[in-house]
């Protein structure tokens, strides 16, 4: 015979007894979700190991060409090729300081002159990303007291050369200026003194000044001195312990320059504080290297920033370049098929860019499709077509393109 209950929930104590167990379950499920560590977002890769700082000769006419020029003095300087991580090719010639009889070293320093551009470029990117800024904010909002003709300048007309801002060398007194010291505010109320040489975004000049304002609007947007943030933001975390501001202390390389027919004469007065924000940073073949694999490789940018800073800002009608077709300005950088300017020549479109300052040249170029970066750090100011020529030489090998013998003009 069945038993048929009196209730359909059955015995009440059983029922309250599945409630307890019930309640017993949910009030555990509440306190482990309470107590246990939220979950974290997963950091940035790690960074690649560096490689040993060492003598590396993998690109034998490379090899052959610069052991020529530094032993006849044609070339004094570091090269440095990569392609990804895997360092191609890594040599210095010359002096550090010739009068001490110095050589220099793998991981010698070296005035970066106008590629610290590229860095205050990259800070201002930094600061759009975390939300601080945007390249379309009017100068206007950053810098005070504001000249009236300055409304229409947004910080992507800084960026890309194209704010109309006289600049530094385009000014009366240069040559007193150029060895006087001055700070960051001075520098900014000088460029407020100018009328504007064309209404901005209207046409394209190579402008010192523009980086100096915006890295017062750096120092403005984060709060902290424009190097400060610099060493924040990028070289400590990056690992970039021999790059820095380059304020007289820092055990830079001495420069030297062919005056007067005689032999290089040093170059001891940079004064990089009248270019503080457009030139004034030192670094070194290895830490330039971390420099443009992280850049270049999606570390330290959105996509969308890093977009804007290779991409081409100059007006739609700027021409042409001495008959050849014009660069692409960039956000501290330019892009063009600079292999055209050597024989045998190559179309390869490279991101780079020059410095020029107080007894130094440089150029730095990466080829993004074959994943090739060239640093070649010469602390010779006259020996300009001989870094070129290198630059070129170096990449044309690493991508198996035939090997340049001479500058065409």
């Amino acid at each position: 015979m069945f038993h048929v209950p009196r209730q359909s929930g059955g015995h009440p104590r059983l029922a309250m007894a599945i409630i307890a167990v019930l309640l017993v379950l949910v009030a555990g499920l509440v306190a482990w979700a309470t107590v246990r560590p939220a979950p974290t977002a997963p950091g940035p890769e790690p960074l690649p190991p560096r490689p040993p700082v060492v003598v590396v000769e993998a690109l034998p006419q490379l090899t052959e060409q610069l052991t020529r020029w530094g032993g006849s003095g044609q070339f004094t300087g570091g090269v440095l090729v990569a392609r990804g991580d895997e360092v191609l090719f890594r040599q210095v010639h010359g002096f550090a300081n010739r009068s001490l009889g110095t050589p220099l070293q793998l991981n010698s320093r070296f005035r970066l002159a106008s590629v610290s551009k590229q860095f205050t470029a990259a800070a201002i990117l930094r600061l759009q990303d975390e939300g601080v800024l945007s390249v379309d904010d009017p100068l206007c909002k950053w810098i005070e007291p504001c000249p009236p003709a300055w409304a229409p300048i947004r910080l992507h007309h800084l960026l890309g050369h194209s704010s109309g801002i006289p600049d530094l060398m385009a000014r009366p007194a240069w040559g007193i200026r150029r060895v006087t010291p001055a700070s960051m505010e001075e520098l900014t109320a000088e460029s407020t003194q100018y009328g504007l040489q064309f209404p901005p975004g209207s046409k394209v000049r190579y402008n010192n000044a523009a980086y100096n304002l915006l890295g017062a609007v750096v120092e403005k947007a984060s709060g902290a001195p424009l190097h400060d943030y610099l060493k924040t933001a990028f070289f400590a975390p990056l690992g970039m312990a021999d790059t820095g501001y380059d304020d007289g202390a820092s055990e830079v390389v001495m420069g030297y320059a062919n005056l007067g027919g005689g032999g290089p004469s040093e170059q001891p007065d940079a004064n990089v504080s009248i270019i503080v924000g457009a030139g004034a940073l030192y670094s070194t073949l290895d830490d330039l290297l971390v420099w443009q694999r992280a850049l270049h490789g999606g570390r330290l940018l959105s996509p969308r920033s890093y977009a804007m800073m290779i991409a081409d800002h100059a007006p739609a009608d700027t021409p042409d370049e001495r008959g050849r077709p014009r660069r692409g300005w960039g956000f501290g950088v330019f892009a063009n098929s600079i292999g055209q300017r050597v024989s045998p020549a190559f179309l390869d479109r490279q991101i780079f860019h020059t410095g020029s300052w107080s007894g130094f040249r440089n150029l730095m170029s990466y080829q993004p499709d074959g994943d090739v970066t060239v640093i070649v750090l010469s602390n010779n100011f006259h020996q300009r077509d001989a870094v070129f020529l290198l630059s070129q030489q170096g990449m044309a090998e690493a991508l198996g393109r035939p090997f340049p013998t001479t500058m065409t003009r």
